[in-house]
């Protein structure tokens, strides 16, 4: 193969790997061993919205970019797409197959529709039971207003390529259904009705990837992951915020999720494990890892903050500690993007009551009337509780997977 040829290849890979939802070291890693069994001295360059390689060969250089959002998360192309890599680097595969391959990768199709509208659904029922829903009718709008939103999402992608359409459009949906369910008295104060179809739409993974850029010093990689994730949490607390206003119904910014039973937190911890693994197009063979992980994790927290007496935070951190320490070296065994497993394990940690309620309150602070000091404490409180979760979790999930790559790096046989 030529030296352009060569260079297309491991920039294909890159490409897959990176809108995919694979962390940005994994992503170079992979195509620097992937350089290195063409012959290659590769260097890649990663931006928000492209990948530019830079490839060298017996004096002769190259320079390649291709247009790459990142703003995906599908774990069957990235573990196909590392699985093809290890399998031409050990001869098993040309590199004109290993192009083919790619190809047909970078186009496999996600979840179904209806596998996925119903993975939303219970999901979001999951995360209603962690949160205390209480009557069986307001799980029933819940399941029905997760699943429409995301039948609703998937008909939007095929007319628009908005990043920020289809959730704000989902939210709306859950907005209207919530304050319907007000006004005929099927949801509580904690309005669970309206939140719970949102919080399966929050990016969680685009939160861990850029955590762990801005760690690794790749500022501008990691603030643009940061900011397309609250750009994505401001469209759905827009479009919930509007669509309870739409019939006069508001969020409350002063009720907390009610305490639940061990065994309760368990089984719907593990529903939503199960659901958001179906979002990110896991493998049926790679499932049972995060969704026993998560298990445990959710086990851990519930005894740190009811046995124990941790906050939130504090619990929040401690299951994260585990969640790194166990998966870091399954997803390099598996080939699974960590941020997607890692953030499927813990994902009913995420402050998104928090985050909506919050939002919430600006809104109501906005109009001077309302303007109190119980409603500008308990606006500060949500935001101040949902920032520390969400450090808390980044901490605890990036910290033992920098260990564990370290230790693992030095392990490992240089090749030069």
């Amino acid at each position: 193969m030529t030296l352009e040829e060569r260079s297309d290849l491991v920039l294909a890979f890159a490409r897959t790997l990176f809108v995919n939802g694979q962390s940005t070291d994994e992503t170079l890693a992979a195509a620097e061993r992937l350089g290195d069994d063409l012959g290659l001295r590769t260097k890649i360059v990663p931006r928000w919205g492209e990948l530019q390689l830079q490839a060298e060969d017996k004096g002769a250089r190259l320079v390649s970019v291709v247009a790459a959002e990142s703003a995906g998360v599908e774990m069957d192309r990235v573990a196909s797409a590392m699985r093809t890599i290890e399998q031409l680097g050990a001869g098993r595969l040309t590199p004109a197959a290993a192009m083919a391959a790619i190809g047909a990768i970078s186009q496999a199709a996600p979840a179904p529709t209806w596998p996925f509208a119903f993975a939303a659904a219970a999901g979001a029922v999951a995360l209603a039971v962690l949160f205390g829903v209480q009557h069986l009718s307001a799980s029933a709008l819940v399941f029905v207003s997760a699943g429409a939103g995301a039948v609703l999402r998937r008909g939007l992608a095929q007319y628009s390529a908005n990043l920020f359409l289809q959730p704000f459009c989902a939210a709306l949906l859950a907005g209207v259904i919530g304050a319907l369910a007000v006004r005929y008295e099927l949801s509580s104060s904690l309005r669970l009705v309206a939140v719970c179809p949102c919080m399966v739409l929050v990016p969680g993974p685009h939160v861990l990837n850029g955590a762990m850029d801005l760690v690794e010093g790749r500022i501008h990689l990691g603030a643009a992951r940061l900011l397309y994730a609250v750009l994505v949490i401001a469209a759905i607390s827009t479009g919930l915020l509007l669509g309870l206003a739409l019939l006069d119904v508001s969020l409350p910014v002063d009720e907390a999720g009610r305490a639940v039973l061990l065994w309760q937190d368990m089984i719907a911890a593990g529903i939503a494990v199960a659901a958001y693994s179906v979002f990110f197009s896991t493998p049926p063979n790679m499932l049972a890892w995060p969704v026993a992980v998560g298990v445990l994790a959710h086990a851990l927290r519930w005894a740190a903050m009811v046995t124990l007496g941790f906050g939130a935070a504090t619990g929040a951190l401690v299951a994260c500690v585990v969640v790194g320490l166990i998966l870091t070296p399954v997803a390099h065994r598996r080939h699974m993007p960590f941020a997607a497993i890692g953030f499927a394990s813990v994902v009913s940690m995420m402050p998104g009551v928090f985050l909506f309620r919050m939002a919430s309150g600006l809104v109501q602070l906005a109009d001077g009337s309302h303007a109190t000091a119980e409603l500008i404490g308990a606006t500060v409180a949500d935001g101040m509780t949902a920032l520390m979760i969400i450090l808390a979790m980044s901490f605890g999930l990036i910290v033992p997977k920098l260990v564990s790559d370290h230790i693992a790096d030095r392990a490992r046989p240089s090749k030069r």
